[in-house]
Formats: structure tokens, C-alpha cells, sequence
């Protein structure tokens, strides 16, 4: 009877997690609109035709894809061919990832830890603020986070067996994770690696083996899409988003590999000059953890940066920089509950039981993660570190019933728990401090933290002084939910702000920091924040049967937005950034010759006006070429007016943004 009480109490229990991990990631999505404008409007492209589909699409043409593989994408357009096409449809493929992650989650640390820790595991996970983030938003690293979960419950199971098949399977999931968000997925490999070289099922020399053919499945689903794509003759597939050379490898290894660690991808396959070094580090909007050099003095990315730029080091996610109220409330409590139970399970050689194979798993997860993103000087989003939010819950769980372990039990270590509490928690007060001037919620949650975490802590300390007796073993279970609590608050103050005010959709964050316009106003990128109904009049009035509807210096210059709002085919020149060397100018030309293209933007940048990125280039010389040849149609009859469309045009960056009409060029061409 008890252990059905106990079945019963779980059920309801994991219920109430599931329950509010839904809360929180489908509640109000609908205020998201469309988030990122990039991968909406290729969602919308992808779903004209299967060439789109397949090759990933950003545009109705099939000009450029988008800077990612497509598994991620095609989900959210097979969501939208269902649901149809919406800002809620395309991001409700994340919301449901998220809610199946953290489900999935529990299971995972129960199997080896028990139901109590696999259920503070999941509670955890679904209010890891980041984690939130990206399941309210097109960004598909929770539909990664997903693939990268999945593949624990077959790498358990290899470990603990030995079994090769379960193995493959493992990694194979991983590679479909590849397929969402190319080299990321690979951050969980040391873990899987490691856990199965060193589990003791079977000798080195037969693990060594099984590692190696795993290697060879890995890299086969993994580059399965990329071969293929490759193999494809350029003329009969978009070019290749954000590629130097018009192929997936080079965009693996380059823009979504090493660029990652901080390699100028620029210098791969074409020449960018040394004065636009520093500006192509912000061709991606919103940029988190860029590591700035010494003597940087960029006004531009000062004045929309703010504080988000962050000295690389052991202390980052610690800092003042808009990443520690991200993901790092528990990571204090997950590190010293990982020492815990480490020393509990007496952690080394040999690696022969479920427990220990677990923990060594969630250790290594997390320690690349770590050091990437403590060091790595290099642009980074913040809802990249999603991924490091299922190992930091895991080991809390983890942790937190180790220590309780520990404080049932006599000695000197019944100490760590409390003890830990209050680090915890006083590590949260320094980071709430850091914005407490700017808004009275940060006071409040610093008041509840202070008053649940310290406060119930020490009450738990003065009743440990006592010898635990039944009555004061069920008091201090009271005692410590509250404590625990206290470390929650905020975390869960941060996953709920999303669901009353709009995050930047392009970078999503969640906080308190959205209840103030300043943060989102300055982050968002171009391609949410212009108004193109106007411009789509004056072309719809003005359209003879061109190709092209227009031609743009990027997908955030109008370039979204346009794709979104009219669904023509928009020829992005430069594609996400302005910087793709996608059209030479006898091709542009060729494109104008044919009356392929009538209508065109241009910046009045000296540098060649390409948005972001750029240098000199062929986009250069075709926006210097259609300055000098096309007509400037006046703003009035194009451009919105308002504070938006102001913005846009008069960027002191970028120059005015322009358009010019090539008809006569075209004329005298012919």
C-alpha cells in the first residue's frame, strides 16, 4: 500500500513539474510574434516548394539558404503546413522540446539516482531561465537540447552493457542533432566518448573499437545532408548562407566551427580588409560574450552593446554581463553536489555501476560547456548555453540528495548542505545586485533569497545541532524544501518574465530586464524593427514581371521583413549578413540585363553600404555600380514614416539605406 502511496505521490508530483514546465513555455507565445525574422522568413520560403524544403531556403527563389542546417527548420515547417503559417506555429515545435526535455530528464537521473532526484532534476531544468528562452522562441537549440537528451538513454545503456548497438544508437542521435545546429551538438561528445571508454562492460581494446566504428556513424549522419547538398551542381541549389565558398563543409568548419572558438572565418577562401575586422564581429545581431581586444574603442558596439560585452575567465558566468542570470542560479549547488556524490560513490576506476557511470556522464557534459563558455572569446549568444542547462539540473538533483545523505549521517560533512545553501544563495544576491539600483523586483527576489535560502538554512543548521529524531528528520525535510526554495526563486522569477513582456527575437533572454524597454529597444536587429508596408505598395504598383522583387544588401536590411510581410521572391545580395560572395557583378548585371531585377537598395555608405559584414568585395562594386546607374526613387513615395524606418535609414553605420531604379540601366544594357 505504501508503495503505491509512494507511486501515487510521484505521479503527481512529476504531474505538477510537467505542469509547469507547459506554463512556462507555451503561455502567451503568441506575444513573440514572429521572433527571429531570419528563420521565420525562411520557414515561410521553405514552405513554396520542396526545393526550398530541402535545401533550406531563406528566400521564395531559392537564392540563399539559411546559416544552419535544416532538420531544426523542417520540423517548424512541417508544424506550420499543419497549423498553418504563424509566429505560434513555428515556435511550438521548441515549446513542446522543451516540456519533452524536461520529462525525459527525470527518468534519466531516476534510473540511477531515484525518483527524488530525478524529479528536483526536472523542476530544475524547467525553470533554468535560458532554457525557457529558447523553448519561446525560433531558435531551434531546444529541438537540439531534445536530440541531445535522447541520446543519454542508449549511451546509458552501452556503458552499463557493453552493448555496440546501443552505442551507435547514441551517437546517430547525436548526428541528427548535427543536423539542427551543425558543431554545438558536438559538446556533448567528450561525455559519451568518456563514459563508454571507461565504463568497465568490456576491455579497452573492444571499447577502443566500438568507439572507432561509432566515429565513422557519427560522421556519416552527421555530414549526411552536407554530402548530399555538396554534391548537388550550385546552378540547381541556393547558395550557401554565410559559406566563403558556396558549401556546407566550409560553412561546418568555418562560420558554425571555427569562428565558434574565436577563428576570423574571413580569412578563409577571401580576403576582408583589417579596418572592418572589428565590425564583422557584430554581423551577428545581439551578440552576448564577444571578448573585446585591448584598446577597443567601437562607439557603435558600446552604445548596442551595453554590458553584454564580458571579459573571458573563470568568472564570466558569474559576472555582470547578461549571461550569469542566464543559466548560472544553480551551477554553484550542481558543482559542489557533483564533489558530494562523487565522494559518496567513491568516483574512479572502475566504473562498473550505474551511479558512477551516471555522474562521470553529467560531469563531462558540463565541463566543456563550462570552460566554452567562461573562455571563449569569440561571439556568443546566450541561448547558446541552453545546452548546459540538463547537466546543471541533473547534478542539482543529483547533488541535493547526496548532501541530504550527508546530513542524516554524523560527522563534519553533515554540514555541507546548509552550507551549501547559503553559498548558493549568496552567490545569487551578488548577481542580483548587480541591476538592484535599476528596479525594485530585483530588491524583492534579493529579500526572498536572502530570507528562504540564508534564513531556512540556518533555522536547519540549529536543528542538526540536535540529533535527528523523527520529529526533527520530518521538521528539517520542511525546513530544507524551503531553503531549496529560496535558491528557486529567482531562476523562476527570470523563466516567468517571458510570459508578460516580448523577449528580442533574435537573441532571447528572459529577466526582469525585460519590464524595461531600454534592453530590447537596443537589441533588436534590423530585420524586426523596419516597417515595409509602404515599400511592398510602391513595388506591388511598380511590378512588370520581374524575377526579383527587389533586391536587398542583406537579410537584415529589410530583407526579413520583405519575405515575411509579401512572400516575393527578395534577392538577398549578401544573404544573412551582407557579406556572402553569392553574385559577381557581370552577374548582377546580367541579372539587370534580363530584366530579372528592376528595383534595388543601397546604402550610401562610403564602404560599399552592405548592412553588416562586408569589406571589399563583389558586393561592393555592385552597390557602387547600381549608386552610379540607378535612379534614387524618393523616400517619400517607399519609406514609412516613424520612428522605425527613421532608424533604419539613418544609422550612422550604415549610411541611408536607398533605393534606385535600374529600368533605364536595363534599357541601355539591352
Amino acid at each position: 500500500m505504501s508503495k503505491k502511496i509512494e507511486l501515487t505521490r510521484e505521479n503527481i508530483f512529476l504531474s505538477l513539474i510537467i505542469l509547469l514546465s507547459a506554463v512556462l513555455n507555451f503561455a502567451n507565445i503568441g506575444i513573440e510574434g514572429y521572433a527571429n525574422t531570419f528563420y521565420a522568413a525562411g520557414v515561410k520560403s521553405m514552405l513554396m516548394n520542396f526545393k526550398n524544403f530541402f535545401f533550406a531556403s531563406f528566400d521564395p527563389s531559392g537564392f540563399v539558404t539559411i546559416d544552419k542546417p535544416p532538420l531544426g527548420f523542417w520540423i517548424q515547417t512541417i508544424f506550420a503546413k499543419i497549423f498553418s503559417f504563424s509566429g505560434w506555429s513555428i515556435i511550438l515545435p521548441q515549446a513542446i522540446a522543451g516540456v519533452l526535455s524536461v520529462f525525459l530528464l527525470y527518468h534519466l537521473v531516476k534510473r540511477s539516482f531515484g525518483k527524488t532526484a530525478g524529479l528536483i532534476a526536472a523542476l530544475c531544468l524547467a525553470t533554468t531561465p535560458i532554457f525557457v528562452a529558447a523553448s519561446r522562441n525560433n531558435t531551434i537549440d531546444n529541438l537540439l537540447v531534445l536530440a541531445l537528451v535522447l541520446s543519454c538513454f542508449p549511451l546509458f545503456k552501452a556503458a552499463e552493457n557493453g552493448k555496440l548497438k546501443y552505442l551507435l544508437l547514441s551517437l546517430v542521435l547525436v548526428g541528427i542533432g548535427f543536423n539542427i545546429k551543425m558543431v554545438e551538438a558536438y559538446m556533448i561528445a567528450p561525455a559519451i566518448y568518456i563514459t563508454y571508454f571507461l565504463s568497465a562492460a568490456l576491455p579497452f581494446k573492444k571499447k577502443f573499437q566500438h568507439l572507432v566504428l561509432g566515429t565513422v556513424v557519427l560522421l556519416v549522419v552527421s555530414l549526411s545532408w552536407a554530402v548530399v547538398t555538396d554534391l548537388v551542381p550550385t546552378k540547381d541549389r541556393p547558395y550557401i548562407g554565410s559559406s566563403t565558398d558556396n558549401s556546407v563543409i566550409q560553412l561546418i568548419v568555418g562560420h558554425n566551427g571555427l569562428q565558434r572558438v574565436g577563428v576570423n572565418v574571413n580569412s578563409i577562401g577571401r580576403r576582408t580588409p583589417k579596418h572592418n575586422s572589428y565590425k564583422n564581429k557584430f554581423s551577428t545581431n545581439n551578440m552576448r560574450a564577444w571578448n573585446p581586444p585591448k584598446g577597443f574603442n567601437d562607439k557603435f558596439a558600446k552604445r548596442n552593446m551595453g554590458n553584454q560585452i564580458s571579459k573571458a575567465g573563470i568568472t564570466r558566468l558569474f559576472s555582470k554581463n547578461n549571461m550569469s542570470d542566464q543559466i548560472s542560479w544553480l551551477l554553484p549547488f550542481a558543482l559542489i553536489g557533483f564533489v558530494v556524490a562523487a565522494l559518496q560513490e567513491k568516483l574512479k576506476l572502475p566504473f562498473d555501476n550505474k551511479r558512477k557511470l551516471a555522474l562521470l556522464f553529467w560531469f563531462t557534459w558540463l565541463l566543456p560547456e563550462f570552460i566554452y563558455f567562461s573562455f571563449s572569446k569569440s561571439v556568443t549568444h546566450t541561448y547558446y548555453m541552453t545546452t548546459m542547462a540538463p547537466p546543471i539540473a541533473a547534478l542539482v538533483g543529483i547533488g541535493l540528495v547526496s548532501m541530504w545523505r550527508e546530513f542524516k549521517e554524523e560527522g563534519i560533512k553533515k554540514w555541507i548542505l546548509p552550507a551549501s545553501l547559503i553559498v548558493n544563495s549568496l552567490i545569487e544576491i551578488l548577481m542580483l545586485s548587480y541591476n538592484s539600483s535599476s528596479s525594485n523586483g530585483y530588491k524583492t527576489v534579493m529579500l526572498l533569497t536572502g530570507v528562504l535560502g540564508i534564513a531556512a538554512s540556518i533555522i536547519l543548521i540549529l536543528l542538526r545541532t540536535n540529533s535527528l529524531k523523527d520529529n526533527n528528520l520530518s521538521l528539517s525535510k520542511n525546513i530544507l524544501a524551503i531553503a531549496f526554495a529560496g535558491i528557486l526563486i529567482a531562476p523562476a522569477v527570470w523563466s516567468a518574465s517571458p510570459m508578460f513582456h516580448k523577449m528580442n527575437g533574435s537573441s532571447p533572454s528572459a529577466g526582469l530586464e525585460l519590464f524595461k524597454d531600454g534592453r530590447i529597444s537596443n537589441s533588436r536587429n534590423y530585420a524586426s524593427s523596419t516597417n515595409s508596408s509602404k515599400l511592398i505598395k510602391f513595388l506591388d504598383a511598380h511590378d512588370t514581371n520581374e524575377k526579383y522583387f527587389v533586391e536587398v544588401p542583406s537579410a537584415m536590411t529589410y530583407g526579413s521583413d520583405l519575405i515575411l510581410n509579401s512572400g516575393k521572391p527578395v534577392l538577398t545580395l549578401g544573404g544573412f549578413s551582407g557579406s556572402d560572395p553569392i553574385l559577381t557583378l557581370n552577374q548582377f548585371k546580367k541579372l539587370v540585363n534580363d530584366g530579372d531585377i528592376r528595383y534595388a537598395m543601397a546604402s550610401t555608405n562610403s564602404r560599399g553600404g552592405m548592412g553588416f559584414g562586408g569589406g571589399k568585395n563583389s558586393n561592393t562594386a555592385i552597390m557602387d555600380w547600381i549608386k552610379t546607374h540607378g535612379k534614387i526613387v524618393p523616400s517619400s513615395e517607399w519609406m514609412s514614416s516613424g520612428k522605425n524606418s527613421k532608424k533604419l535609414s539613418s544609422n550612422s553605420r550604415e549610411g541611408a539605406i536607398r533605393l534606385y531604379d535600374l529600368k533605364a540601366e536595363s534599357t541601355a544594357l539591352k
